[in-house]
């Protein structure tokens, strides 16, 4: 399954990120959506899974987006919220994949069996910090991630 992971929009979905995702089967935002707008349209590309981040805490629309979700995604128990701050509180033994925002700054590391993945920002720039999102290609055996630039 073809997986688009994005965060920090802060209200803007760049045209470059719907292009990349176009073809994906579940989307996954952590966080830091910035308007309601943004999820409405990741939707119409296919289900969304989404948290809040810092940012949409006081805004109204986002009171019934959760801090945090855990699921399943095709066997592989997941994790996601917005501050990899808040993952050591948050960690279940059997947890695989962990998805997380906030820094702005892309990584994808694994430590043991478990896979850290923040897709940076996919909105404005931040600092000289690159513009990225992540697709992630699951199958029951294997979480085969990839880091997409959406500009030069």
């Amino acid at each position: 399954m073809k997986t688009a992971i994005l965060s920090d929009t802060h209200g803007l979905l760049r045209p470059e990120a719907l292009a990349a995702i176009e073809q994906c089967e579940l989307i996954i935002h952590a966080g830091d959506i910035g308007d309601p707008d943004i999820l409405t349209q990741l939707a119409q590309i296919a289900p969304v899974h989404a948290v809040r981040g810092n940012n949409d805490l006081n805004l109204p629309w986002a009171c019934e987006i959760p801090d945090r979700l855990t699921f399943d995604l095709q066997g592989w128990p997941t994790l996601l919220t917005h501050d990899i701050a808040d993952v050591p509180a948050l960690i279940e033994s059997d947890t695989r994949l962990i998805i997380t925002g906030h820094s702005h700054k892309p990584c994808i590391e694994w430590r043991g069996e478990c896979l850290y993945l923040n897709p940076g920002s996919a909105g404005r720039r931040r600092f000289k910090l690159p513009v990225t999102l992540a697709l992630l290609e699951v199958s029951a055996t294997a979480l085969v991630p990839q880091l997409i630039h959406l500009l030069p």
